[in-house]
């Protein structure tokens, strides 16, 4: 006895007995839009009348998620853009969105950024870089910086730095190579983006970080890119002259060399990379200031550019160069306003966030503690200064000849604090060989002929 039925087959035509195969979804809807009637004119608007509403749909989704992706907010949702968001909000451009500098003005460029971007998405997901950079291929261009500002301008806002914005663009030098700063303050350059850090970025930070001397071109901006123009060159022409090294890079230099290549392995190396630093440094410098003087293309003398920040009265006399030392020791923190080296070099060196948020502490709490003369203080500044020992590394005029100052010294040098101004000049010891700390401007040091010590010195 059967306890089932055999199943009758719904799609047997009963009439052919043939399989009767049911549509699918797509060929039902093909057979449907066969079927209309286009002539029809009640049909035809509702026809479009459905494209119209598709379309809207469409392009307004499509708008809305373009203009969502564009916006700041779009950039903070992830945590690893804090340090640049933050710092975007502190910075002058906050009014803009990040896409008007970040990606060429067109809808194409727009789309062609949007479809590069997804490797965003990846990073996101699968890991993020430790530490993210501007490329080359993602460097602001001039087109995004004329959309607001005028190329004609001959004067800075500050009225002090006479500059032809117009020259320098025909001539291919790129915004950013003077103005890389004006947003992010170099975080990334500094290196104080990275991931081990993100977390620390709030509001708060980001206005201790946007620092004017980062915001705006220094000296060394100015300084450096003339010599290379006087020299031949057109150093705006590499990548690298404008942009940070991606991480990735150098990671890859690393694996590749052993070492990165401006990396010193040895301390005769790192001496010698200090040494032709500090010889580079000291020749701009005193290129800048009219001491060294050559057949050039671009002035390097500080009063061609600049209208407001003259040399002052009191540098002019004749006796300045031998007696400014009693002015250093009592107006040292004035002094240091124009006279320091982050304003005469580009190079910007690498910092570590929390130690600067730790310095900005203790100025904080000692930001009424005024200047007290110390000699001590400006003599340790005027060793480490390359723009005071650009000068005293040379040969005073107050120590006529060899032979004569060799055996009338004694009388300049009777008591420590007279021996102390010696001292800002020359080491009493012989300095370690390949040393790095502190050193004199000049290699000759006082125990070279005092083997035997000093008359005032205390024996134990």
């Amino acid at each position: 006895m059967a306890f089932w039925g055999k199943k009758k087959n719904q799609n047997i035509d009963p009439e052919t007995r043939e399989n009767k195969k049911k549509p699918g979804l797509f060929r039902r809807l093909w057979q449907k839009f066969k079927n209309i009637d286009w002539k029809d004119p009640v049909t035809r608007w509702k026809a479009l009348f459905v494209a119209l509403i598709g379309s809207i749909i469409i392009f307004g989704g499509g708008y809305g998620v373009l203009s969502f992706t564009n916006s700041p907010s779009f950039c903070a949702n992830c945590h690893e853009m804090a340090p640049e968001v933050t710092t975007f909000t502190a910075s002058a451009h906050s009014e803009i969105t990040c896409v008007q500098c970040h990606i060429k003005p067109g809808f194409v460029n727009m789309m062609t950024h949007k479809v590069i971007s997804l490797k965003e998405v990846y990073h996101h997901v699968m890991g993020i870089p430790e530490q993210i950079v501007q490329t080359e291929h993602e460097a602001v261009s001039d087109e995004n910086c004329l959309q607001c500002h005028s190329k004609n301008r001959l004067v800075t806002a500050s009225k002090d730095l006479i500059v032809n914005h117009k020259g320098h663009i025909e001539e291919g030098v790129p915004c950013i190579s003077c103005h890389s700063g004006v947003a992010h303050a170099k975080i990334a350059a500094r290196g104080i983006n990275t991931e081990e850090v993100r977390g620390h970025w709030t509001d708060d930070v980001a206005q201790q970080m946007m620092e004017q001397k980062y915001l705006a071109p220094n000296m060394g901006t100015c300084i450096d890119c003339h010599d290379k123009v006087n020299n031949g060159e057109k150093p705006w022409k590499d990548a690298a002259y404008l942009v940070p090294p991606n991480p990735e890079q150098l990671e890859e230099a690393k694996s590749t060399t052993g070492k990165v290549k401006d990396d010193a392995t040895t301390e005769e190396e790192a001496a010698e990379a200090v040494a032709s630093h500090d010889e580079k440094t000291q020749a701009l410098i005193l290129e800048a200031v009219g001491k060294q003087t050559k057949d050039v293309k671009l002035s390097m003398s500080c009063e061609t550019c600049h209208q407001r920040v003259k040399v002052p009265e009191n540098h002019r006399v004749a006796s300045w160069g031998g007696d400014h030392g009693g002015t250093a020791l009592q107006e040292l923190d004035t002094c240091v306003d124009c006279h320091q080296d982050s304003k005469w070099i580009r190079d910007i060196p690498k910092e570590d966030l929390m130690s600067l948020l730790k310095m900005a502490e203790v100025k904080e709490e000692d930001k009424d503690h005024k200047y007290t003369a110390n000699i001590n203080v400006v003599r340790e500044q005027s060793r480490i200064n390359k723009f005071c020992s650009a000068c005293h590394g040379e040969r005073p005029e107050s120590h006529v000849e060899s032979d004569v100052w060799l055996t009338a010294h004694a009388d300049k040098a009777q008591t420590p604090e007279m021996k102390a101004e010696c001292f800002v000049c020359h080491d009493r010891e012989e300095p370690k060989a390949g040393s790095t700390d502190i050193k004199a401007p000049t290699d000759v040091y006082c125990q070279y002929c005092h083997r035997t010590g000093f008359k005032d010195d205390v024996k134990k």
